[in-house]
C-alpha cells in the first residue's frame, strides 16, 4: 500500500517548462543540420509554377548540378537558429499549458487539454517564431546561384534588414495567418499522438521515471510526425506563396491567405495545394523522430536526477 501511494506520488511529478525548453533547442539544433537540403528542395518545388522540376529527386539533383552542393543548405543559419528557438518556445509553452489544464486534485490531464495545449504552443511559437524566421529562410532559398553580387540578399541579417525597409516591419510578418493555422494544428496532433503513441507502444507516462531508448523515442516521435502534414498541406503552400512575394513592387498576386488558395485551386489545380508533400513528409517525420530522440533523453536525465532513481527501459 505504502509502496503505491508512493508511486502515485511520483506519477505526478512533472517535469519543469525551462528542463523541456532546453531538451527541444537541443534537439532543433541536430534537426536543421540533418535535414535542411530537404526543406530546401521543398521551398523549391512549392515555388514552382512553370513545371520546371519533374520532382523531389529531379529538383536536388537539378540543384546540385546548376548551383553546387552548398546550395542545398542555403538558408542554413536562419533555418537552424529559428528551429533552436522554436522548440524551446513550443516545448517550453505546451509545458506551461499543460500545466494549467491539468486537473488540481488527480494531477491528470484530458486529451482535450492536450490538443487545447499543443494548439496553444503551435499558434505562439508562428507569430513569435516561426513567421519571421520563414520569410527569410525563404526568400534566400527561392535565390539562384551561389554569387553573391547576383543575389539580391547577401544573408540572413542583410536579408531581413532589406524586407523591413522595402516592405516595412510587417513584411516580415506576410503568411502569418496560414503560418498559424499549420503550426496550431499541427502541434495540437503531434503532442497529443506522441503522448498515446509513448504509452501505447512503450507504456511511458510523464514523471513515471521511465526513460524511452532513443529508437523508441524516434519511433514514436516519427508516427506523430506524419498526421500534420497532410492535413496541413494547402495552408503550407500559401505560405510558402505568401512569404516569397515581395510587396514592394506594384501589385502581389496573392491578397491574403483565402485569396492564396482560390488562386492557386484555379490556375493550378487543387492538387497544387499539396505541393511539397513528400519532401515534407521526408523531412518532418524524420525531424520529430531525431527531436524527441533528442528531447527525451534530456528530459530523461532530469527525471533519473532529480525526480527518480529509476533505471531506463
Amino acid at each position: 500500500m505504502v509502496e503505491e501511494q508512493k508511486s502515485n506520488q511520483n506519477h505526478k511529478k512533472s517535469i519543469p517548462p525551462y528542463v523541456k525548453a532546453v531538451a527541444g533547442s537541443m534537439g532543433g539544433i541536430v534537426e536543421a543540420c540533418c535535414l535542411q537540403p530537404i526543406d530546401v528542395i521543398k521551398t523549391r518545388l512549392q515555388l514552382d509554377r512553370s513545371g520546371a522540376y519533374k520532382g523531389i529527386f529531379h529538383c536536388g539533383a537539378t540543384i546540385v548540378r546548376t548551383e553546387g552542393v552548398r546550395a542545398l543548405w542555403k538558408g542554413l543559419t536562419p533555418f537552424a537558429t529559428h528551429l533552436t528557438l522554436k522548440y524551446a518556445l513550443r516545448m517550453g509553452s505546451n509545458a506551461l499549458l499543460q500545466a494549467a489544464f491539468k486537473d488540481s486534485h488527480t494531477g491528470n490531464i484530458s486529451i482535450h487539454g492536450r490538443l487545447l495545449s499543443g494548439l496553444g504552443a503551435g499558434v505562439i511559437e508562428a507569430l513569435a517564431i516561426v513567421t519571421p524566421f520563414e520569410v527569410v529562410k525563404i526568400r534566400l532559398q527561392q535565390q539562384k546561384g551561389l554569387s553573391p553580387e547576383l543575389l539580391k540578399y547577401k544573408g540572413p541579417v542583410h536579408c531581413a534588414r532589406m524586407i523591413i525597409r522595402e516592405e516595412g516591419l510587417f513584411g516580415l510578418w506576410a503568411g502569418a495567418a496560414p503560418t498559424v493555422m499549420r503550426n496550431g494544428m499541427n502541434q495540437a496532433a503531434m503532442f497529443t499522438s506522441k503522448n498515446a503513441f509513448d504509452v501505447i507502444l512503450w507504456r511511458k507516462h510523464e514523471g513515471d521515471g521511465k526513460v524511452l531508448q532513443p529508437w523508441q523515442s524516434m519511433v514514436s516521435g516519427f508516427m506523430a510526425g506524419t498526421v500534420g502534414p497532410i492535413c496541413t498541406g494547402p495552408f503550407d503552400v500559401v505560405k510558402t506563396r505568401l512569404m516569397a512575394q515581395s510587396r514592394s513592387g506594384d501589385g502581389v498576386k496573392y491578397k491574403g491567405m483565402f485569396h492564396a488558395i482560390r488562386t492557386i485551386a484555379a490556375e493550378e489545380g487543387v492538387l497544387a495545394l499539396w505541393k511539397g508533400l513528400l519532401p515534407r513528409l521526408m523531412r518532418i517525420p524524420p525531424g520529430q523522430a531525431i527531436v524527441w530522440a533528442v528531447a527525451d533523453q534530456v528530459t530523461g536525465f532530469y527525471e533519473r536526477r532529480y525526480l527518480h532513481n529509476a533505471p531506463s527501459l
